[in-house]
């Protein structure tokens, strides 16, 4: 089939919805798609900033996957034009399939790409697949009217839903009161040829003990609670760029190295230099950053929270604590710290359980098969969305928070 992938984010931005969309192009290829993808991308000074700016690199791109890349415009302008946005991606996507006929539109993103696929399978006749992804999903809906009737209607007239956990779907359910049947659960997945433990015994520590954040350095992430948290005695590692880096910085102390960016054939050994893992994130949608810190041995310690209990169990793979609870992060890494039989059990059980569930081949097959199941098949066209447009939402004068 040839498929047409929309994405918000894609390399350079630093996501792990880049790391996402790059396996699963690669997945796609070797079972035999012809995939395009339409990116977009920031190439203003704000955007570059906190995600990293600029078209997707040619190394980053799989073999066999065409690239048209779009500026986002609309999030560079105060209020954030995502109409516009969204007007662009639809013409791009249409002008594509007049010039070669696409089988299947797929979004990554319910907002904005999504109700850009939705808008393109309409003219085009062509079912459409969205992805609800991260932030995406926590909170697009809940900041206005505009947006809660758009993630409504890309739900309600997808051809098909893919989310990646069932409590990221209950959480999404919940907010837009949407029927979870709609939904089809298509966990993460990571390479576990890629990240692969370091050449020390599971749950073994260096002396001092590291400890590793890797992902984009938002306090929506947990950064700012782990610093606070931080016990004595032991090193962090913070890996990525973000909105708080800045404030990060300004709360470290000594014990505390930026890496900054970090570029993706260098993340594996930056998780082997680790000993533990630390996500003390606020919600997840599936947090890929997670199931690399498992396929690379770290235990990890992480939040009882959406995206994050459907695949870490306290206890059995992981320690969980409350998201925001800073003592009770501090409380989770002394424990961890001071036994080295449960860092070592926990590890082993993390380690086997990403390498027999979550690896690509697995995803990509999942995913192959929605596609097989709606090709072919008529899209909803009988959706509409408010001429009028709710300036008041949170996210137009920040879009880069969206």
């Amino acid at each position: 089939m040839r498929i047409c992938f929309v994405s918000r984010r894609y390399w350079p931005a630093v996501s792990g919805m880049s790391v996402y969309a790059e396996n699963l192009l690669r997945e796609l290829v070797a079972l035999g798609h012809e995939v395009v993808l339409v990116s977009q991308y920031r190439d203003d000074e704000a955007g570059t900033r906190v995600y990293g700016g600029g078209p997707p690199p040619p190394d980053r791109v799989p073999a066999g996957v065409e690239v048209h890349a779009l500026p986002s415009r609309g999030e560079t302008v105060v209020p954030a034009d995502w109409e516009g946005d969204i007007d662009e991606l639809v013409r791009t996507v249409v002008g594509l399939h007049a010039d070669r006929p696409f089988d299947v539109l797929h979004a990554q993103y319910g907002y904005p790409p999504g109700l850009a696929v939705l808008a393109a399978a309409r003219e085009t006749g062509l079912p459409a697949v969205v992805s609800i992804q991260g932030g995406d999903g926590h909170w697009v809906g809940t900041c206005c009217g505009t947006h809660a009737h758009a993630m409504r209607t890309v739900v309600d007239s997808a051809s098909a839903v893919l989310i990646g956990s069932a409590s990221f779907r209950d959480e999404v359910v919940g907010n837009l009161g949407s029927d979870p049947a709609r939904f089809t659960i298509v966990p993460g997945a990571t390479d576990t040829r890629r990240f692969t433990p370091a050449e020390r015994p599971l749950g073994a520590l260096q002396d001092p003990p590291v400890l590793l954040f890797h992902g984009r350095v938002d306090r929506r992430k947990g950064v700012l609670d782990l610093l606070a948290a931080l016990p004595d005695g032991v090193r962090l590692v913070v890996s990525g760029i973000g909105p708080d880096l800045d404030e990060a910085r300004a709360r470290a102390d000594d014990r505390t190295t930026f890496l900054g960016y970090v570029p993706p054939d260098e993340a594996p050994a930056v998780y082997r230099s680790a000993d533990v893992f630390v996500s003390p994130t606020y919600s997840e949608g599936f947090s890929n950053t997670l199931l690399e810190a498992m396929a690379s041995g770290l235990p990890t310690v992480s939040t009882d929270s959406v995206g994050v209990v459907d695949c870490l169990r306290h206890e059995e793979n992981g320690l969980l604590h409350e998201p925001g609870d800073v003592a009770g992060l501090r409380a989770a890494l002394d424990r961890l710290l001071g036994d080295a039989g449960l860092r070592a059990r926990l590890a082993t059980t993390a380690l086997e359980e990403v390498r027999r569930l979550y690896s690509w081949p697995v995803l990509a097959r999942s995913i192959d098969a929605v596609y097989r199941q709606v090709a072919g098949t008529t899209p909803d066209g009988g959706w509409t969305v408010p001429a009028d447009v709710d300036l008041s939402c949170r996210f137009r004068p920040a879009a880069h928070l969206l």
